[in-house]
């Protein structure tokens, strides 16, 4: 079962009872977790957990020791903070102590639904059922993972702050391959409540792609216009928004960076309908009510209208240049300032280029321009004279996302979806757009189907 704010607040309070040392933060975590592994047009694994967790912070002398259990038992949380407190007698003195926060007041958000939390089973079966059967009916081998989330936490303080929420998560990622393993098609989606997601969206994309990616032919590297689905943003700029970190910029660390230990602020740097924000609030994607460190969440604008406005200010780097801690993001969108557009009108829109469904492998290769690398998967088009022509094989790209998102190189940006990056398999998720760009940096070819 999942920790009540009752509950959350007398374990919080116990812990903080053991504490002997100077300053402490208790974290607490219960969560309820289920799964269907479905491949090759079956079920393979089903399962499910459900645990507590406790974490406790010390700093003795500003010597910091932190130590972790899932027994909650007297004995089992007193052993927790008494290695934590050996832990801190021993270390070396936390240069970036920050004393831990007193009483804040956070505002609710409402991204928790009991549907999800303890989804039914027998609803969860029928409904994969179902994409099984449309596999079969489409004449396509389908594999895919469903997962649904329930949790509950908090977090409290020697200094007397505490602070309890609950969320919930609902993802579907179906894969579709004929059986010459010559195409396959991908979808994923999630939300926090289990009645939006839209299991039939998954399942038909997923075998649509599969379908229409079939005999592809083989286009050379290079730099090409590209049309990317907001699938494929996702898996590119998904935790884009908590890159904006100010000590990396004035470090020379980031692509904010300018010499001297200056930065962007205030410069444009984006395409000018590019906005890029944080809504703990936000309807569709819910966010936290608690920012790093615990400091109440807000609405925090990074880049309004290709101008960066804001920089995210750690309690300690805020301190060490004067400034107020920055309270975000815990959520990142992405959208224009203008009417958005329909991805068939992009597509409509394109002389030549390329539509990408999604990306893979992604790894960053230099944090100072932020430039990527990674595969396409799953299903790319060569697009001419405003239609889709063929499907063709896959590339490598090294693309900057700071190129990419450059003034110029944006053509036309679509309609915010919430969407989560592939490889997290839908933990996660941003409400982001479809973008189509002039100019996509596509290096060598790849295998990949």
């Amino acid at each position: 079962m999942l920790l009540s704010e009752q509950e959350a607040r007398a374990l919080t309070e116990k812990v903080l009872g053991y504490v002997k040392a100077n300053d402490a933060v208790v974290n607490v975590g219960s969560e309820k977790y289920s799964h269907l592994r479905f491949a090759a047009n079956a079920f393979t694994t089903s399962g499910a957990r459900e645990n507590t967790t406790v974490g406790v912070t010390v700093w003795i002398d500003k010597k910091r020791g932190s130590s972790s259990t899932n027994e909650i038992d007297d004995d089992s949380l007193r052993a927790a903070v008494a290695q934590a407190q050996d832990l801190a007698r021993i270390s070396p003195v936390d240069r970036e102590y920050m004393p831990s926060l007193g009483p804040q007041v956070y505002k609710p958000v409402n991204g928790y639904a009991e549907a999800t939390s303890n989804i039914s089973l027998h609803d969860r079966a029928r409904a994969i059922n179902d994409v099984i059967a449309n596999c079969e009916k489409a004449g396509v081998i389908g594999a895919g993972f469903h997962q649904a989330r329930g949790s509950a936490g908090a977090s409290a303080t020697k200094n007397g702050n505490f602070s309890y929420e609950r969320s919930s998560l609902v993802s579907l990622s179906t894969t579709a391959r004929t059986p010459d393993g010559g195409s396959s098609g991908y979808f994923l989606r999630n939300h926090f409540d289990v009645a939006k997601l839209d299991v039939k969206r998954v399942s038909r994309e997923a075998i649509r792609k599969a379908l229409e990616s079939r005999r592809p032919r083989t286009l050379e590297p290079g730099v090409y216009p590209a049309i990317l689905e907001p699938q494929a943003v996702a898996d590119l700029l998904s935790f884009f928004a908590f890159s904006f970190d100010a000590r990396s910029a004035d470090e020379g660390r980031s692509p904010f960076s300018l010499p001297g230990g200056k930065t962007k602020v205030g410069q444009q740097i984006f395409d000018e309908r590019i906005n890029i924000y944080s809504d703990p609030w936000n309807a569709e994607l819910p966010g936290s009510q608690a920012a790093q460190a615990g400091i109440p969440a807000q609405r925090i604008q990074l880049v309004r209208n290709g101008v960066l406005e804001n920089l995210t200010y750690s309690r300690f780097w805020a301190k060490q240049k004067d400034k107020q801690p920055t309270p975000g993001p815990v959520n990142s969108i992405i959208e224009s300032s203008l009417s958005p557009v329909s991805l068939e009108d992009m597509i409509k829109a394109t002389d030549r280029g390329i539509l990408i469904g999604r990306f893979w492998y992604i790894r960053g290769v230099d944090p100072r321009i932020a430039l990527q690398t990674g595969l396409t998967r799953d299903g790319i088009w060569y697009v001419e004279k405003g239609k889709i022509q063929y499907p063709v094989t896959n590339f490598r790209f090294n693309q900057s996302l700071m190129q990419l998102l450059a003034p110029g190189n944006v053509e036309m940006i679509g309609v915010p979806e919430r969407v989560g990056s592939a490889e997290g398999q839908g933990g996660s998720s941003s409400l982001l757009p479809a973008l189509k760009v002039k100019e996509f940096h596509f290096t060598s070819a790849s295998e990949a189907v």
